[in-house]
């Protein structure tokens, strides 16, 4: 019992101390300035791309850099001119497979991605040649 009520005792201190510890590192930074607004959503889309391709399992058959089962991402960025009917294209290669372009391996269809989460990972591929999109 003498051991519960210091346990008790301690935890009460320590959640406290913290309560107090988080309400005294919040600062107030007013308002966020408007003119460091970003303009071009290209970028975005490029990073959201990024990190879609990342958490999927696109790197299983695909590298940024290095050829593995299927071409590396700057191999399809080199061979392929970075405008809106290519991302439509590749996006179509991401939801739907294919096979043919980089030899007889199947790339295995993603259904379950949206059109548009496949145009960003399109754009994100696209990019890794230094290109824009345009």
């Amino acid at each position: 019992m003498k051991n519960l009520l210091k346990y008790l005792a301690i935890s009460g201190i320590l959640f406290s101390c913290s309560a107090k510890e988080e309400s005294k590192n919040q600062e107030d930074y007013g308002e966020p300035a408007t003119t460091t607004e970003v303009t071009s959503t290209a970028v975005d889309n490029v990073s959201i791309g990024e990190a879609l391709v990342n958490k999927s399992d696109c790197t299983i058959c695909h590298h940024k850099t290095n050829r593995i089962m299927g071409p590396s991402h700057t191999e399809v960025a080199e061979k392929y001119e970075f405008n809106e009917t290519n991302v439509k294209m590749i996006a179509g290669k991401i939801i739907n497979g294919g096979s043919g372009v980089w030899g007889d391996i199947l790339m295995t269809p993603h259904a379950d991605i949206s059109q548009q989460d496949a145009e960003n990972m399109a754009r994100y591929v696209l990019s890794l040649d230094g290109e824009k999109e345009h």
